[in-house]
């Protein structure tokens, strides 16, 4: 099962997400991005890596971009191959290309996606991430016992 962690301080748009999300994976919510610099280190920490974060870019106490790049500092220091790596999607209003690329080049974000969160596009990027399958089930395999 997928493992999701939304990263959203609107509340509106992080149940959105969950909605959304929830069908296929099992998510946890934070509301900055001091929290989920957190979140990455406990789940590192317990060796159940997140399989993709969702990132708003603009938060209070800690930017997206910011916390991007403290959650894949995190992510080298516990040795994680880089194809066990989060997948990032970056979420926000702001669709300027300075944004775009601090986020996806600076960031190492795998994907961009502009607010408001329609369902179909974010299913597509899912799918594109490789999170999904064309049917929309899930690609991650529960680790073996």
């Amino acid at each position: 099962m997928n493992r999701f962690l939304l990263v959203e301080d609107d509340p509106a748009s992080l149940t959105l997400l969950n909605e959304i999300l929830n069908t296929h994976g099992h998510c946890d919510l934070v509301v900055d991005g001091r929290e989920a610099v957190i979140a990455s280190r406990l789940a590192l920490e317990d060796q159940t890596p997140y399989d993709l974060i969702c990132l708003d870019i603009m938060m209070p106490r800690l930017g997206g971009v910011q916390a991007l790049k403290e959650i894949r500092r995190l992510e080298r220091q516990h040795k994680l191959p880089p194809d066990a790596a989060a997948k990032v999607m970056m979420v926000s209003a702001l669709e300027d290309s300075q944004t775009m690329v601090e986020a996806l080049y600076e960031g190492h974000a795998n994907a961009y996606l502009v607010k408001p969160i329609e369902k179909d596009k974010l299913v597509r990027e899912l799918k594109n991430l490789g999170l999904l399958t064309a049917n929309g089930a899930t690609r991650r395999q529960p680790p073996p016992e």
